[in-house]
């Protein structure tokens, strides 16, 4: 069940998380039926019901017979994103204080094609103004998709403009923020060689890919103007 998985990954043991979810969706019932529905042995569910009693997900609403119930599946998401924020802003604090930001001129080489791909999505994912890129059309659609919204997205082709990739590779150009940019160089799947890319705050590097990026999609606009006015 992968309401069990999800349960697991915020913190729940397998029994825990087996256990809550039969009792929402028993919604009160003695310890004994629990265990059948969870699949739990009977000897370990006391102790897990205690455990999810703790854990502010369950509750004793009976005695004669012992009998528990689930607490709000709501509740439990509502502190769980609250917890889960707040251990992210503690660590983004403790993490500033042991790495100083970055030196604008520095320049960071990445390789490996999943890393690049990655790095790509963290920078759409946290762009708050705009965005310009320009290649690899997959690329590009998978991370329009993700674009924030209200972020201004400037998007082109780089055909019919000077290669900026060994021949046989494919270049792709990512901007952020003017801010943080990344140059990346995909590969054939049987090429010798991986993908590779470089990363940059470098605000010289860039204005250039901006700039590189704007050319493209002027002239991809004359040329559909064009073709507009002359049909075919």
């Amino acid at each position: 069940m992968s309401a069990v998985i999800h349960l697991q990954a915020l913190g729940l043991t397998e029994y825990e998380a087996r256990a809550y979810t039969a009792l929402l969706a028993l919604g009160r019932s003695v310890p004994a039926r629990v265990a059948r529905q969870a699949g739990i042995p009977r000897p370990k569910i006391y102790e897990t019901l205690e455990r999810l009693e703790g854990r502010g997900l369950a509750s004793k609403v009976g005695q004669n017979p012992l009998e528990y119930a689930p607490l709000s599946a709501r509740e439990y998401l509502t502190r769980s994103r609250r917890a889960f924020s707040d251990r992210l802003e503690a660590l983004d604090r403790d993490l500033s204080r042991l790495t100083p930001d970055p030196a604008p001129e520095a320049v960071y080489h990445l390789n490996g094609e999943a890393a690049l791909r990655s790095l790509c999505e963290d920078l759409i994912l946290n762009a708050r103004q705009q965005v310009h890129m320009a290649g690899s059309q997959e690329l590009a659609d998978r991370l329009e998709s993700l674009c924030p919204r209200g972020v201004d997205l400037v998007r082109a082709d780089l055909t019919g403009l000077p290669p900026i990739a060994a021949a046989g590779q494919e270049a792709f150009l990512l901007t952020r923020d003017a801010e943080a940019a990344v140059i990346v160089h995909f590969v054939p799947n049987d090429a010798e060689t991986e993908a590779h890319g470089v990363h940059t705050h470098n605000p010289v590097v860039i204005h250039l890919i901006n700039g590189y990026v704007q050319l493209a999609a002027q002239q991809a606009q004359a040329s559909a103007d064009q073709n507009q006015g002359n049909p075919a």
